[in-house]
């Protein structure tokens, strides 16, 4: 861990305890539990906290957020057992939403926010099922011993049955999706994402996540497990590269490996020792006990940055991808308050990168008032000139948890408000969360959805161990802005569609201009670049935020709300004329201001609505 200094934060209200900060600064060996009453979080009188519990009919908190719409699983996956049937992931393309499932996919027409469609739900058993769209093409990670090339049930007796990687489906009819090509790989697909080729517009690669042994050669040709990180012929530490040929789908194959763990050690965990590794069949346990990652729980790409951010189990991996089929690592970072470095999340800059940690993993989280504040939550990395990570603070939810509650830091994106640096996020059944880390050491809370549990309390007197007490895996898998809505993914109820609402922390002209980056196509783990067109809404988000943080005076972000308004009120020459005035005026403001960068920003908003004014 990096000698920082971090603070932690869950909202403006939270302050870090005596003890906390301890931590922090080095003291890990420290018992945990004899200060925790030192914490001030959760809030106590948080509206999360006690809901009802229930499936379909559990109490709801809602703050600055409001359901638009809940439509129910499909019913070839209405089940409540484990997770055999629970929803994952979500991608998007125009007004489908593909949503994955551990027993196969559905597909939803939203084009109705009030009233989703379910055009096609199909059974395919894949343990996970993370789905990601190009074109008409939906790929589908699937990992585990019972998956089959066919997608029938009852699991692999022969091994050339059995199927661990990509599945690729033709869903240019989206009630009728077909089966084009299952891409075998050496460890499975845990997640995937997706990497266009900057060169050729015909090819894309997708970078694979197993997080599996290799399988033996004698299932798939080329497997090898090992001990050695640096050793070519291993497949074990490395994430699996395909190739897709667009206009030939059917011959994709894996192409090479992504080798961006060499030389990592094993990462530091709390009290001083090292984590153990996970065993490797047939290698020698010293050598094992030597070696750092050998996989990445989930990788999120920034094509247009040529960058990769890796949440590889024990450590938080930056890569440059500006050669897909030549990864190399930038800089990696372990953190003895990260339990299970998750998942990652660009600003749009390119600057910073949220991780979260996925401390006890989604069936036994770490997530109640009992739990240490620090861990199973979010951290901020901002990223510098010298492409190295530097760390900042940490967030988590202010609410408290119940052992029905199975609450984990999970997966999310940005929310396109200019001028800031906002995600929205799904933290299972501690609901869908909003917070703003633009400034890195003080992340907030900005709205939140958040349902009861699925499962009721045990009946007093009842010994039942926990595992038993949260018997149904539910909440949100994942939450994600896409063109002007939230939609969540509930892994026990079906699919959320959600609003944000103005607020004292997000102004109805910054929802505006979010609501005008509209995207033909999105998957989360392939975060695009955010572009604004020009348009008032956009220069007073900028204006809007001056006022919030005393940014530029008030009688100056008052003149320039007047001069906004008389220009709207113009057209054609008359106002590009006032705009081109207001945009020098701005420019000469941004000398004296205390947040001349965002002044800069929306002079340079101005002059594009000028320069788009005829």
């Amino acid at each position: 861990m990096r000698s920082t200094r971090l603070g932690i934060v869950s909202s403006p209200r939270v302050r870090t305890s005596t003890f906390v900060t301890a931590l922090l600064a080095g003291a890990l060996a420290a018992p945990l539990a004899s200060s925790l009453s030192a914490q001030t979080y959760p809030s106590a009188n948080d509206p999360r906290n006690n809901l009802k519990p229930g499936m379909m009919d559990a109490g709801v908190a809602a703050k600055n957020m409001r359901l638009v719409s809940q439509a129910p699983k499909a019913a070839p996956f209405d089940s409540v057992r484990g997770l055999t049937f629970a929803n994952s992931d979500l991608a998007f393309g125009g007004d489908i939403v593909y949503q994955g499932n551990f027993a196969g996919f559905s597909i939803w027409d939203v084009s109705n926010k009030a009233n989703p469609q379910l055009l096609s739900a199909v059974p395919c058993i894949t343990s996970q099922g993370d789905p990601s769209i190009y074109g008409n093409l939906l790929f589908v990670s699937a990992e585990g011993g019972g998956n089959r090339n066919d997608c029938a049930k009852g699991g692999v007796d022969n091994p050339a049955d059995h199927m661990a990687g990509v599945r690729i489906y033709d869903v240019s009819n989206p009630r009728s999706p077909r089966l084009v090509k299952n891409v075998q790989t050496c460890k499975g697909s845990h997640t995937h994402t997706l990497v266009p080729s900057p060169t050729d517009k015909g090819v894309l690669y997708i970078y694979v996540s197993g997080n599996a042994n290799a399988r033996p050669e004698t299932e798939l040709a080329g497997c090898k497990n090992g001990a050695d990180p640096a050793d070519e012929s291993n497949s074990l530490f490395r994430l699996d590269v395909i190739k897709v040929t667009l206009a030939r789908p059917q011959d994709a194959e894996v192409v090479t490996g992504a080798r961006i763990f060499t030389g990592l050690g094993p990462a530091p965990a709390r009290g001083g020792r090292a984590r153990a590794a996970r065993p490797i069949p047939g290698a020698d346990a010293a050598a094992v006990r030597g070696t750092g990652p050998r996989n990445c729980h989930d990788v999120t790409a920034y094509p247009e940055m040529g960058l990769l951010a890796g949440a590889c189990a024990s450590y938080g991996i930056l890569v440059d991808i500006s050669k897909p089929e030549s990864p190399v690592r930038l800089d990696a970072v372990a953190d003895t308050n990260f339990s299970l470095w998750h998942t990652a999340v660009f600003s749009n800059d390119g600057k910073k990168v949220v991780f979260t940690d996925e401390w006890g993993g989604g069936t036994a989280p770490n997530c109640q008032a009992i739990h240490p504040l620090e861990m199973g939550g979010n951290t901020t990395l901002v990223i510098g000139d010298d492409k190295k990570f530097k760390q900042h603070a940490y967030f988590k939810l202010p609410s408290a948890q119940t052992a029905q509650e199975n609450c984990v830091s999970h997966n999310g994106s940005l929310v396109p408000v200019p001028g800031r640096d906002i995600m929205v996020q799904g933290w299972y059944q501690g609901g869908v969360d909003v917070i703003d880390f633009t400034d890195p050491d003080k992340p907030f809370e900005i709205a939140y959805f958040d349902r009861g549990p699925v499962d009721s309390p045990p009946a007093t007197g009842d010994a039942a161990p926990e595992s038993r007490q949260r018997a149904t895996i539910g909440g949100s898998w994942g939450a994600y802005w896409y063109n002007g809505y939230v939609y969540s993914s509930e892994m026990a109820r079906g699919l959320d569609i959600l609003e944000l609402q103005p607020s004292e922390h997000l102004s109805a002209n910054e929802l505006a201009a979010a609501k005008l980056v509209m995207m033909d196509e999105f998957n989360p783990q392939s975060q695009p670049r955010i572009t604004w067109p020009a348009a008032f809404p956009v220069v007073r988000s900028y204006l809007d935020q001056l006022v919030r943080g005393n940014g530029l005076s008030a009688a100056r972000t008052s003149a320039i709300a007047q001069a906004l308004t008389a220009a709207e009120r113009a057209s054609g020459a008359a106002r590009k004329s006032a705009l081109t005035t207001l945009a020098s005026q701005v420019d000469a403001d941004a000398r004296g201001a205390s947040d001349a960068a965002r002044v800069r920003a929306m002079a340079a908003a101005i002059r594009d609505l000028a320069n788009a004014s005829n």
